[in-house]
């Protein structure tokens, strides 16, 4: 395989990117100068080290120039919607993915926790929901439940076939807890994507979430 076909390839691991896009990725650094290749090849390498994953919701997020007590569980890294004491504890909205918090943030219609679940579990993969953190959530509810600081659960996922089974089995791994829980409501289309949902779209689906 040659070095093009091979970066093909790995531009093809991109979420939502084709063999076509890909290639047009290839061809798009080929006709840049040395110093922009250097620069994005020198952001990449670094980008282990500059970030980090919070312990208690699983974002990814940057990691602050100068760490403190406040920013840190257990020696643990946390980001700084978790290390927010202003925001509201008793609410925590499960998304699937990064992309989804960043959205539902932007909205500015939210200010509860958060917790990134990892993906979604698919119709036609039952293997994948074992790379989900269903049992880091359970835990986290569990606690936050025996500390009497959870109220209710918001489950925040994308209005297709995939979110709302995911949705449904979330429902019924929660069910035991005794909190209120939730899914955003209309405002949502069906078949869209949580990350691609503008500002007032999400401002209405919170608004009208339903308690399941």
């Amino acid at each position: 395989m040659s070095l093009l076909d091979k970066l093909t390839a790995l531009f093809r691991e991109f979420p939502g990117t084709g063999p076509r896009q890909a290639r047009r990725f290839v061809y798009f650094l080929l006709s840049k100068d040395a110093a922009f290749i250097d620069d994005l090849a020198r952001r990449i390498s670094g980008l282990g080290e500059a970030a980090a994953q919070c312990k208690k919701c699983f974002r990814f997020f940057e990691r602050p120039k100068s760490e403190t007590a406040g920013n840190r569980e257990n020696g643990a890294p946390l980001c700084a919607f978790c290390a927010d004491g202003n925001r509201a504890t008793g609410e925590l909205m499960v998304v699937a993915k990064d992309a989804d918090l960043d959205a539902i943030e932007k909205s500015g219609t939210y200010h509860g926790r958060y917790f990134v679940l990892g993906g979604v579990m698919t119709l036609t993969d039952k293997k994948n929901s074992g790379a989900l953190r269903l049992k880091e959530l359970a835990r986290r509810i569990e606690r936050e439940v025996k500390d009497k600081a959870l109220k209710e659960i918001i489950l925040a996922l994308s209005a297709n076939p995939d979110g709302e089974h995911t949705s449904g089995e979330l429902k019924r791994m929660l069910s035991a807890f005794p909190v209120k829980i939730s899914a955003l409501g209309r405002g949502l289309s069906t078949g869209s994507e949580l990350e691609y949902a503008d500002r007032e779209t999400l401002a209405s689906a919170l608004r009208n979430r339903s308690i399941t």
